[in-house]
């Protein structure tokens, strides 16, 4: 073990030395197998890179650290995780200047078409799920769609975010379609079907149950658990095209111009391809208005 460390002490103090010629005033001690004084910081130096380099002996001693990596696992250790969460944010930045580079580069007057304002001609009530971005599975740009997104693409009377969502984009963007997309293979229609306490879920998932005690009949009598799930995506979707028939902001600038007209469409993960439910907006808006009927101002 001797001949190592004097091997590497005489290397890092020589080393030292032309950096930092010693200094007789400076403070010295003695090291263990030499009488030659050494300074005390240089010392330090010597004794933390002599065990660094004996701990390391049959290794090799440039380790070029790994990359870093691209999915995540359980098992990852501290280190990779830090810089796991380091490479996900960084490389949002980076395809941002990459996309507003691209942008710039096929239309120069982008983004002072986007400071100018929007007039979108689609309101796109969605579910969270991150495998349905909306523009992309659509070819529709910036500017062209006010997106308002949930659990399971609800619209719920009492959720104030998408009652603002759909007054706003009525009222004051004037919007002519408004789409709920749902989505084949929903988790949120899956849990809802589950017989168990969901916590804070139970309350919003209620309303994907309301629809299916509403057509129990039919999706009772439909075999396969996978096709009666489908159906009951397509029905919530319908429900929730009802739910935006029966507000006061749709009525009203229907009545006034003809417009917006909604839609229920469902996206399939197999082929990447939407379904028109082919909702019947006019027969939808008559067959409710005997209760829910709203297009009286009364400001």
């Amino acid at each position: 073990m001797l001949k190592p460390r004097i091997a590497c002490y005489n290397s890092l103090l020589s080393s030292a030395r032309q950096r930092h010629p010693p200094l007789t005033s400076r403070l010295t001690t003695s090291h263990p197998h030499f009488h030659s004084p050494v300074p005390i910081a240089q010392g330090l130096l010597i004794s933390r890179n002599c065990a660094s380099s004996s701990s390391n002996s049959g290794s090799h001693s440039n380790k070029t650290p790994s990359s870093p990596p691209t999915v995540y696992n359980a098992n990852m250790s501290e280190e990779d995780i830090s810089r796991y969460l380091k490479q996900t944010h960084d490389k949002v930045f980076e395809h941002n200047k990459e996309w507003a580079a691209a942008q710039r580069a096929r239309d120069p007057s982008f983004f002072d078409k986007l400071t100018a304002g929007q007039t979108p001609d689609y309101l796109w009530i969605g579910c969270s799920d991150s495998r349905i971005p909306a523009e992309q599975i659509t070819g529709l740009q910036p500017g062209e769609a006010f997106i308002h997104r949930n659990i399971a693409n609800l619209v719920v009377n009492t959720d104030l975010n998408v009652m603002a969502v759909i007054n706003y984009a009525v009222r004051h963007l004037h919007v002519k379609h408004i789409v709920v997309c749902g989505h084949y293979g929903c988790g949120g229609v899956k849990a809802a079907m589950t017989p168990k306490d969901l916590g804070l879920l139970n309350p919003w998932l209620r309303n994907i149950r309301d629809v299916y005690r509403l057509h129990e009949a039919e999706l009772d009598s439909i075999e396969g658990e996978e096709a009666r799930y489908d159906r009951l995506v397509e029905l919530s979707v319908i429900e929730q095209c009802r739910n935006v028939i029966k507000t006061a902001a749709v009525q009203q600038s229907y009545e006034k111009n003809h417009f917006p007209i909604v839609h229920g469409w469902v996206f399939n993960f197999k082929d990447g391809l939407l379904k028109d439910l082919k909702i019947d907006h006019e027969k939808m808006l008559h067959s409710i208005q005997k209760i829910y009927n709203l297009t009286k101002d009364t400001s």
